[in-house]
């Protein structure tokens, strides 16, 4: 087991592991995405587990079901157990963000997964990771909730 400093949600029933530093918006982005739908595994930091040829992320049991919201303190939010991770989003400002990047993915325990960095602010930032987790769902041909 890894112990990631990540939140974790799952879009239509695939884990979306966003990574980032403290106060680099991981809640707000796994908000934003619960808020369109998604279901939350894991707030701040994520536990990965090696299962098959690929990773499950879950949440530390302390905080399990538990989610910061920046201005309000801990909120005790409908969550998920547990997720197959199927995109990692790294947390990044704009301006450090190529536009067309060279790696489009990224290593965890040596599983490779699709990878993509935005930055949490910009306000397409939700639709960015629900768009690039279609594109790898239909590359793997994962099934999901929406069909994509």
């Amino acid at each position: 087991m890894i112990l990631i400093h990540a939140s974790c949600v799952a879009v239509d029933g695939i884990g979306v592991l966003i990574r980032g530093g403290s106060g680099a918006g991981k809640s707000d982005l796994a908000l934003r995405l619960i808020d369109d739908g998604a279901v939350l595994v894991s707030d701040d930091y994520s536990e990965v587990i090696e299962e098959g040829d690929g990773l499950i992320a879950t949440a530390p049991a302390l905080i399990a079901g538990k989610m910061e919201i920046r201005g309000f303190g801990i909120a005790s939010v409908p969550f998920t157990p547990r997720a197959v991770i199927g995109l990692v989003v790294d947390l990044a400002p704009w301006g450090q963000i190529p536009r067309m990047p060279d790696e489009t993915t990224c290593s965890i325990a040596g599983v490779v997964l699709p990878w993509l960095t935005i930055d949490p602010a910009t306000v397409s930032a939700a639709a960015k990771v629900r768009v690039v987790l279609g594109q790898a769902a239909r590359r793997q041909n994962w099934r999901t909730a929406s069909g994509a």
